[in-house]
């Protein structure tokens, strides 16, 4: 069983940057796919952003691509979400998943992004 616990959300004005942070346990953690969700209230759950075991591929969804950088350290089990130029529609609470391939099994609390203009 893998627990994931995330870090790093608060509150930020328009243009500002946000580190998130997700520290993993409990598995192996070079032996997953590791990914940002985020939802907002009265939305349904969207893809940020997904690395992969090595952390040589990323993927990131439309909205924050250019934006937005995943990255991992397999010697320390955790996955960063660099997020810059953050924008009111960014607010959500954003939620770290872990799994094989693309299926995510492991999900994290989530951390609160809170972005105004």
């Amino acid at each position: 069983q893998v627990q994931l616990v995330e870090s790093g959300g608060r509150s930020v004005q328009a243009g500002a940057s946000l580190r998130l942070s997700c520290a993993a346990s409990g598995g192996t953690f070079s032996s997953y796919s590791m990914a940002w969700f985020r939802q907002a209230p009265g939305s349904q759950r969207e893809f940020v952003a997904q690395i992969s075991r090595s952390g040589r591929n990323t993927y990131y969804g439309d909205s924050v691509k250019g934006r937005f950088t995943i990255s991992r350290d397999n010697t320390k089990a955790t996955v960063d979400l660099q997020m810059n130029s953050l924008k009111p529609e960014d607010t959500a609470v954003y939620l770290c998943a872990a799994g094989p391939a693309a299926t995510f099994h492991y999900w994290g609390q989530g951390t609160q992004v809170t972005v105004s203009s």
